[in-house]
């Protein structure tokens, strides 16, 4: 094993995949054309003399004018309100620690690209060469007037607690520190699920953090925060239990959990517990200290790049454990992506001076109120064809879920907005939900204003294979659109049986039409046998083609008024299905 191989995990790999290339594939991805991962692209033309006028003098000098009358203009005439910075001074470099700011911006140029990639926000990295707070924080706080907000990277602790805080105090802008912060609010999403599959009520269960850095300490205040009682709380570093009267390596911050236990190691801590959070390193967390946790406990390893147990160690002592990690090769990977861009999209979007408490919970909510609704096929892709179900091994959606960049910002703009810190309230949150989707899908604008006409006029549309998985989750999918009035053609018991199986919610909205029960049966065989009793069709033909073929008898639906529409063509060839509706309703 070289230096650098064992930090070669990748956030985006397949479940059970291990990382797919080499040393020199990622020396060679990031040299190859233009170096790095970024580059400024003009969003104005710039191809004639006028253009160059407007973009640079004379023309500018009318926005400089603008913005020096009324500062808030800034957003209207520039970047600063879809630009973010990516800060550090590379003392904590993911797994690798302090290796200097030069080298940390592979790592900021990534993340600039990640909060283009899921949230179309501008991000640019900043590397200070500095390890003085006071010079750092002095160094960061006069360029803020540049962005629309600050995301500070691979900070060691105690450190970046006092330089978040104090920029957070100087900045009128969001500054969100994602090692501590990102972690602890997918960390949570996780466990509001990972609760409620277990039925604990979080005011109840007792949880025990391993790891007193900046990720363990943000963990614990936002979980607190969201209703666990901090003496239902023990913290635990290198030298054990974080108790009340304890003077060796304490800060404030260790000090605010101080617990009043009679623990004095990770092994006593961990008798009957009920939630683990890792956030230490590997190994820590050992088969007998899972042994004595209580019954269906829930166990977050995130030390990275090696959790604190792997999922296989837990499997062998218990069967009844929800566990998480910080790796994409198990389920239920802690990931920051999940959180920083929408977070940041919806911050910028109401331009919040801040990014508080109530936002934080805000996103955590609302990812896990994703992870229990059926996901959507680019989900299933992503899992090489396994569509995820909220359970044991699902309560954090995956990354390349399309629907988090409607779900997140939505959720932490209504925060700050409830929370008095957003300075362009949004009136219109539908108008939003769209402008939200065409950020990442340019067809998704086109779509929208067919969308909306959809809702205005809503139709009833009758699903002709209505037994086919695959139609049953458009059905799901369109009425939780609000595009209309879904009807299943098929037998309810074999219907519902599929939702069962694929664990979607029975909705008495959802109609379903068997033609051997349906009492309008009847009337569709004697208007089949109108229509084609002069092409050598018998009477008991129409009735054998109503009864078996639900392309004849959905076709009728419509020809008879009892449906606007028909979606068919799943399970049989386009022509086939053509040639049989053409029988019942003429094109136009």
């Amino acid at each position: 094993m070289t230096r650098w191989t064992k930090y070669m995990t990748t956030e985006f790999d397949a479940p059970g995949n291990r990382p797919n290339f080499t040393e020199q594939d990622a020396l060679q991805f990031h040299r190859q054309g233009k170096p790095g991962k970024l580059e400024v692209v003009p969003t104005k033309p710039m191809t004639t003399q006028r253009d160059l006028s407007l973009a640079y003098s004379p023309g500018v000098a009318v926005p400089v004018q603008a913005i020096a009358d009324d500062p808030s203009r800034a957003y209207d005439y520039t970047t600063k309100g879809n630009m973010v910075a990516v800060i550090t001074n590379g003392t904590a470099i993911l797994g690798m620690g302090n290796l200097g700011p030069l080298a940390s911006k592979p790592v900021m140029e990534g993340k600039a690209t990640l909060f283009k990639r899921f949230a179309d926000i501008d991000g640019i990295d900043l590397e200070v060469s500095t390890e003085d707070v006071d010079e750092f924080v002095n160094c960061v706080r006069y360029l803020t007037p540049a962005f629309g907000g600050i995301n500070l990277e691979d900070i060691k602790a105690p450190e970046c607690f006092i330089i978040e805080q104090q920029l957070r105090e100087l900045a009128d802008i969001p500054v969100f520190h994602d090692d501590q912060h990102g972690t602890a609010i997918i960390a949570a999403a996780g466990l509001i699920n990972a609760l409620d599959l277990t039925g604990r009520d979080i005011k109840n269960a007792k949880l025990v953090c391993n790891g007193a850095g900046a990720a363990g300490i943000a963990c614990l205040e936002l979980i607190k925060a969201m209703g666990l009682p901090a003496e239902n709380i023990i913290l635990c570093d290198t030298k054990g239990p974080i108790y009340q009267g304890r003077s060796e390596g304490m800060n404030q911050w260790k000090a605010a959990f101080a617990a009043d236990t009679k623990a004095r190691s990770l092994e006593d801590a961990m008798k009957g517990c009920d939630v683990f959070l890792g956030l230490s390193v590997k190994g820590a967390l050992t088969a007998d200290m899972v042994k004595s946790m209580a019954d269906k406990p829930i166990i977050f390893a995130m030390a990275n790049p090696d959790p604190e147990i792997t999922p296989e160690e837990v499997a062998a002592i218990r069967d009844d454990a929800i566990m998480a990690t910080g790796r994409s090769d198990y389920p239920n990977q802690i990931n920051n992506v999940l959180g920083f861009p929408y977070i940041f999209r919806g911050a910028l979007d109401v331009r919040a001076s801040t990014i508080n408490e109530d936002m934080k919970i805000a996103a955590a909510e609302s990812l896990a109120l994703l992870a229990r609704e059926d996901v959507p096929d680019e989900v299933a892709s992503a899992r090489q064809g396994s569509r995820p179900r909220y359970g044991r091994d699902y309560i954090i959606p995956m990354p390349f879920d399309p629907r988090l960049i409607q779900h997140v910002p939505l959720a932490v703009a209504r925060a700050a907005m409830d929370s008095g810190v957003a300075r362009k309230p949004i009136i219109d949150m539908d108008a939003y939900v769209h402008e939200l989707s065409a950020r990442l899908d340019p067809i998704a604008g086109t779509l929208q204003g067919i969308f909306t006409k959809a809702r205005r006029q809503s139709k009833r549309v009758v699903f002709a294979e209505g037994e086919d998985e695959l139609v049953i989750r458009a059905a799901y999918t369109f009425i939780n659109a609000g595009l209309g009035h879904p009807i299943l053609v098929g037998r309810e018991n074999e219907i519902n049986a599929t939702i069962e199986r694929l664990g979607l919610e029975h909705r008495d909205d959802i109609e379903i039409r068997n033609a051997a029960i349906w009492p309008r049966t009847p009337e569709y065989r004697a208007y089949l046998y109108s229509r084609l009793q002069r092409k050598g069709y018998l009477q008991r033909d129409c009735t054998r083609l109503i009864n078996n073929d639900r392309n004849y008898f959905s076709a009728c639906m419509v020809a008879t008024g009892d449906a606007d529409a028909m979606v068919t063509g799943v399970t049989r060839p386009y022509a086939v299905v053509l040639k049989d509706i053409q029988k019942v309703i003429d094109p136009k």
